[in-house]
Parts: C-alpha cells; structure tokens; sequence
C-alpha cells in the first residue's frame, strides 16, 4: 500500500495547494468586495468564466454564493490544513482529507444538480467540474484508507 498512497498523498498535494491559493485570489471575488482585488486577477477570472459560459459566477444565485462563503470560511482552511499534514507527515492527515472529500462532494453535488438539472450548462461547463468531482472522490477516499505512520509524500516517522 506504500507506492500508491504515496502516489495519491502526491497528487493531492498539489491539489491542495492550488486550492490553497485559488479559493481567495479567484472564488473569493464572488463573496468580497472586489476592490480587495488587483485589476489583473479580475479580469482573469472574468475572462476565464466567459470562455467556459459558467452563467452561475455571472448570475449569482443565493445558492452559488452560499457555497462560495463555505468554500472559503470551511473548506480552504481544512485544504490548507491538508497541505500542511501532507507535508508534515502528520497522522491526522486522513481525517482532514476525509472532511474535505466529503464537504467538497456535497457543494459539487449542489452545483452539478443545477447546471444539468437547468439544461443551460454546456458540455464544456460541466466538464470543467470533472476533475474537482474526482480529486474529491480521492480526498474522500484518501481519508478512509488505514494511515501507515509515516508520511506518503515526505517519508518523515510520525512515533
């Protein structure tokens, strides 16, 4: 079990990381006020949801922006945590993916429902969600497989 937790331990690594540094800088212009942004990061997030006509960033339902407040006031302090516990080799490591995995699979579940339930989303909008779908199936996953006291990425002894 060593070679493939490692392999995943990486993977989400990185995921956690990217998270760790996109929840603010881009799905926290949906929730703060938007001056607190450089012009740059706003137009690349603008431009970016236009080319995948992501209606939802455009439209902001309550629901959309709910889940933008939980995404930043829940889930990236526990991606956050999940970097940190990756890198570390901490024990606790499989729990906090365990919590991601499941509250990022319910906020997708929510999304996923309204953009093919509404029939408005393009094929390219929905699979755009594909992989963050799966990395939080792997977090999920991650977070329920037996922990083998040393950490997958760095190999540091945790007794």
């Amino acid at each position: 079990m060593g070679a493939p937790l490692r392999l995943i331990d990486s993977a989400l690594f990185i995921y956690f990381l990217i998270i760790a540094i996109a929840v603010p800088l881009i799905d926290g212009q949906t929730i703060l006020p938007i001056d607190l942004y450089p012009k740059f990061l706003i137009e690349l997030k603008s431009w970016f949801f236009k080319q995948i006509d992501h209606y939802l960033v455009f439209e902001m339902p309550y629901f959309y922006v709910g889940i933008a407040w939980f995404e930043l006031l829940f889930q990236w302090p526990v991606a956050l945590m999940c970097v940190y516990g990756i890198a570390a080799g901490k024990s606790w490591f499989g729990t906090t993916s365990l919590i991601y995995g499941s509250s990022f699979l319910t906020s997708l579940a929510a999304i996923l429902a309204e953009l093919i339930g509404s029939k408005r989303a393009s094929e390219k909008l929905i699979r755009f969600y594909y992989p963050f779908l799966g990395f939080a199936v792997l977090s999920f996953a991650r977070g329920l497989l037996r922990y083998s006291g040393t950490s997958a990425s760095i190999g540091k002894q945790l007794c």
